[in-house]
């Protein structure tokens, strides 16, 4: 009996043994083959790199490429005292931002958020890679599903793949690069608190042309979810700021419909739009040295420039403390700035 008993027990050890064993193959196995978004497509990491902050951020921002490469939130600090973080990704969907939200709102309550009002104009999911950018690297498994299952494209996708990730990503086994190894465990800082800096110039050259639509109203979805979100920081005494960035091009235009529709959402609302295309001007751009894409997008010089223009207003019209003055934030934006101007090219 006792006999009997001890082999019983062995073969529970055995067992569990095993099952532990194909666990942590399966998690290994699974981490060589996500993707590392360390060589193109960088954006990829950018998403997850917000957990690794050590700052407090008292506005956040919300959008696509838009956002992350128009706002600096290195400039927003040293000159302003301003601490903030760019939770954004490609082609960032508004529902996806919304739970992106909910899930900033799980590690800290910001003073102010800015939403990207570009993100009005999409209503529906244009690829699954997209997606995959924008949630693989969310943290909070509910809001990851939740905008996951509202973003499924193909029928084929299993919303089970972004709970699992090797359930999406074991094909990449005959793909694998330097990169999978070198980056198995830890990850490079892609973004400078979200921002990706671009420091080449290519100058916009010709005026960009507006193809008229047919119907230039936003998709419903986009207005349930911008309720949702202006719902949401109104529970947590959050002030929302609706921006246009002030990049216009046959790529990304800009109506002058759309920005109606949205001056007149903000009026009812009691919320501030700014359509950056017409402060261009007052934020001393130029697109012949401030893109780096013809003027579809800002490079760093650029950014720094609207930046600068959004400071001097959540400073002066938001109260937004100067964090300057707490030694502790001094001390964790430190290297914050150091690695930011290294990379900038600065001496």
């Amino acid at each position: 009996m006792k006999q009997k008993l001890q082999s019983s027990k062995r073969h529970i050890v055995e067992v569990l043994c095993y099952i532990i064993l194909t666990l942590v193959l399966c998690f290994l196995f699974q981490e060589l083959t996500r993707p590392k978004y360390m060589s193109h497509p960088y954006e990829g990491a950018m998403m997850a790199e917000y957990y690794e902050a050590e700052t407090e951020h008292d506005v956040i921002f919300l959008g696509d490429c838009e956002f992350y490469e128009t706002i600096s939130p290195v400039t927003l600090w040293e000159d302003y005292g301003v601490s903030s973080y760019v939770r954004g990704s490609p082609q960032q969907l508004i529902w996806q931002s919304y739970y992106i939200l909910q899930d900033t709102l799980e590690h800290e309550t910001p003073k102010v958020v800015v939403f990207n009002a570009m993100e009005m104009k999409i209503g529906e999911v244009q690829s699954e890679a997209y997606t995959r950018l924008s949630l693989d690297g969310l943290q909070n498994m509910n809001y990851r599903l939740k905008a996951a299952e509202l973003s499924l494209k193909e029928e084929n996708e299993s919303l089970l793949s972004y709970v699992f990730p090797l359930l999406r990503y074991h094909s990449r086994i005959t793909d694998l690069n330097k990169d999978d190894f070198n980056y198995f465990f830890q990850r490079d800082l892609i973004s400078h608190h979200g921002y990706l800096m671009q420091t080449s110039i290519d100058p916009q050259t010709e005026e960009p042309f507006q193809m008229p639509l047919f119907d230039y109203s936003f998709p419903d979805v986009c207005w349930e979810y911008l309720d949702k979100i202006a719902d949401l920081c109104e529970e947590n005494d959050i002030e929302l700021i609706l921006f246009k960035a002030p990049t216009v091009s046959w790529q990304y235009p800009w109506y002058e419909e759309w920005d109606e529709q949205l001056a007149s959402y903000a009026e009812e609302r009691g919320l501030l739009y700014i359509n950056g295309i017409a402060y261009a001007d007052d934020m001393g751009l130029d697109m012949t040295k401030d893109t780096y894409d013809k003027g579809v997008h800002l490079n760093v010089y650029g950014a720094e420039k609207c930046s600068a223009f959004l400071g001097t207003i959540l400073r002066n019209d938001y109260s937004v403390p100067d964090g300057r003055l707490d030694s502790s934030q001094v001390s964790a934006w430190a290297p914050v700035c150091e690695r930011y101007h290294a990379a900038r090219g600065d001496k």
